[in-house]
């Protein structure tokens, strides 16, 4: 019986089997070169024949060996520096010192965008510096620029030049006319004209009440004064501005707001609390803003007021039935809530012009202001104008506030 047991197994010596092939193919070589009539020990060695062919070259070129000698290319060449990649500033690619090409990015890396240079015959040098330029980082013909946007320039509002239908030969009073022209106000106008400095038609006058006409020759410190065109801008006033053309506190006025809006000397008519908001006029026409301010014109105004608590509809009745205040009753035209969910939100029609009138009312009766809007003017709103923003009448709004077609 066979049986698998490797111990049973003859061993063969590998070791003294490699050792003789070894020592026969030693004697290989010796056998060969004794063969072939003695070839190998007749032929030169190799590094002889190759100094022959250097000392043949160089007797047949000499300009060559001394262009190898007087060559430093590869003594000035830097070493390697794993920094001196990122250091050139020469160029990019083949085209750079020393053949180096740049190094791509590593992962998370940001790549920086190669600067040309002029001259050089590689693909990435194309003269970039002695072309023109179309301006900082635009080159020039070699690449189309991109084209700019231009920026918008807002235009400014063209003034309106509204018609008068004045009869240039209606009397005038005298402080009126200076005021108009944008002078000063009525009240200061009489403090001039008693003082001797306005001149009619080349004499002093000094008498107050005196009347002219707009064909007369007017003269203020001997300097002529003519009628100004009439300039209408409404403005829907926010919060924080005073409604008031100079501030002895030096608060922000709605003059600041308006204040591109004419080369002519315009008020406010009326006046807004500093932090109501809403509604606006202001204008250089003396007359229109007589009608629309004195209380025997009653020009309507709606107010939108937000309160501290729900209003109840006692109270609501009692706004309009009429309130007794420290000066006098006052009650509301019309009155409502703005909407049924929010009962804090009320619409007021007034045509009282009493200082601070919507907030008195409601703090007679217990309730806090605090917001208030005034959303209608004699005819006007401010449909799509924003807060802070004023446009100039138009026409037909001009002349229907003339007319006083609105309550």
């Amino acid at each position: 019986m066979t049986t698998n047991n490797d111990e049973s197994r003859p061993r063969r010596s590998y070791h003294s089997a490699n050792n003789e092939r070894h020592a026969s193919n030693r004697n290989y070589g010796n056998e060969r070169r004794t063969q072939h009539d003695g070839y190998y020990s007749d032929r030169p060695s190799y590094n002889q024949e190759r100094q022959s062919y250097n000392q043949d070259r160089q007797s047949y070129n000499p300009e060559r060996s001394s262009y190898n000698q007087d060559r430093s290319y590869h003594q000035e060449r830097p070493s390697y520096n794993p920094n001196y990649r990122d250091s050139r500033q020469e160029g990019y690619g083949g085209n750079s010192e020393g053949g180096i090409r740049k190094r791509r990015p590593r992962v998370g890396e940001r790549p920086q965008s190669p600067q040309r240079v002029s001259g050089g015959s590689g693909h990435n040098n194309r003269n970039w510096g002695n072309q023109p330029s179309n301006g900082p980082g635009r080159p020039g013909p070699g690449r189309p620029a991109k084209p700019v946007k231009k920026l918008k320039k807002k235009k400014p509002f063209k003034q309106i030049k509204y018609k008068e239908n004045a009869d240039p030969n209606a009397p005038i009073r005298l402080n009126k006319y200076l005021s108009n022209a944008g002078v000063c106000s009525r009240r200061e106008a009489d403090e001039f004209i008693q003082a001797g400095v306005v001149k009619v038609n080349g004499e002093v006058v000094t008498e107050l009440g005196t009347k002219i006409t707009r064909a007369d020759q007017v003269m203020f410190h001997n300097q002529p004064v003519q009628l100004e065109s009439k300039v209408y801008v409404l403005l829907n006033k926010p919060k924080g501005f005073v409604t008031t053309t100079d501030d002895p506190e030096n608060r922000k006025t709605v003059m600041e707001l308006v204040k591109s809006a004419a080369s002519e000397r315009i008020y406010p008519v009326g006046r807004l609390d500093r932090a109501t908001t809403g509604v606006l006029l202001l204008t250089n026409d003396g007359d229109l803003a007589s009608k629309l301010t004195h209380p025997k014109y009653e020009k309507r105004k709606i107010y939108q007021v937000w309160l501290d608590k729900p209003v109840a509809m006692e109270h609501m009745q009692m706004i309009a039935d009429g309130i007794e205040l420290e000066d006098g009753e006052i009650h509301a035209d019309a009155i409502s809530y703005v909407t049924e969910e929010d009962l804090t939100q009320v619409g007021i029609e007034i045509h009282s012009g009493r200082n601070r009138i919507i907030r008195r009312i409601f703090e007679k009766l217990g309730y806090r202001v605090m917001k208030l809007d005034r959303v209608y003017f004699a005819g006007l709103t401010k449909k799509k104008l924003s807060r802070g923003k004023w446009r100039y009448l138009t026409e037909q709004e001009v002349n229907m506030l003339r007319m006083g077609a609105f309550d």
